[in-house]
């Protein structure tokens, strides 16, 4: 396994904490109830996905985000120019760590002195400033098909490439947000040419092993983001979009080989 992400959180308070949210985010933030949390999107104008995070209801006026990829600080900084005259206030927390915790139901929250949990049915992914960090949550999710963005790979890749409207990270029935212009032209007219898939790396260069952030070129063209690449006994299982015109040249689901010699397999693909 790799070395574990840290947890990189940041709060919004105040009084118009919840408005404030729902106008920037692309999640129903309204519908978010107290000690449950969501997956949540920041887009740009041109809906590519700035921050994908786990966003979490702790009281009345008060969010917490679970980035899944990127740093608080700078997400905290982006989103002051947008803050005018509401009131609330942002704030970046210090870095934690990030480990696998008991099974929890889906969406839940627990609190446990300065420690939190977010369910996520088999375990739960647990903040924590005590904890060394694991990576045993990681495996699940990337089969559930639940982004890491590199950094590289912010403000890169349309929602739709990342399959969020599947997680109701981003949806096309609330109120204006950055990027819903894109996103709802996209919905209802088509167009995206990229795609999540789960992939397995089939016959890789060990020389230059396949990492996270990594895009694969076919043709010297880009083609394929390497999002989370899990490397383990059993093998290498990667989240990646893909162009389409790629995978229309797998056979029995295999594409034999990129510009760099790598050969992938397709397991899974999340198409909205």
């Amino acid at each position: 396994m790799t070395k574990p992400y840290p947890a990189e959180t940041l709060l919004i308070e105040g009084p118009d904490a919840i408005a404030f949210a729902q106008a920037q985010f692309s999640s129903n933030v309204n519908a978010l109830l107290i000690g449950h949390w969501q997956f949540g999107a920041w887009l740009d104008p041109q809906g590519r996905v700035r921050a994908f995070f786990h966003l979490a209801r702790l009281d009345d006026d008060q969010l917490l985000l679970l980035l899944r990829g990127g740093s608080a600080g700078e997400v905290v900084e982006a989103l002051r120019r947008f803050v005018f005259r509401s009131k609330l206030t942002l704030t970046a927390l210090a870095p934690r760590s990030l480990c696998s915790g008991a099974a929890l139901p889906m969406h839940a929250v627990r609190r446990d002195q300065e420690n939190l949990s977010l369910g996520c049915d088999t375990h739960s992914l647990r903040i924590s400033s005590e904890s060394i960090g694991d990576d045993a949550w990681r495996l699940w999710q990337l089969r559930e098909g639940w982004p890491w963005l590199p950094h590289s790979m912010l403000s890169e890749l349309l929602s739709s490439a990342l399959s969020l409207q599947r997680l109701q990270a981003v949806v096309i029935d609330k109120g204006c947000y950055p990027g819903q212009e894109i996103v709802a032209r996209l919905h209802y007219r088509g167009g995206n040419k990229r795609h999540l898939h789960r992939i397995e790396i089939l016959s890789p260069n060990f020389s230059s092993p396949k990492m996270s952030g990594e895009i694969l070129r076919v043709e010297a063209h880009e083609k394929i983001w390497l999002l989370d690449v899990i490397h383990s006994d059993a093998g290498i299982e990667a989240l990646a979009v893909l162009n389409d015109d790629v995978v229309a040249q797998t056979i029995d689901g295999t594409f034999e080989s990129t510009d760099d010699g790598t050969s992938i397999r397709l397991c899974e693909t999340w198409n909205a």
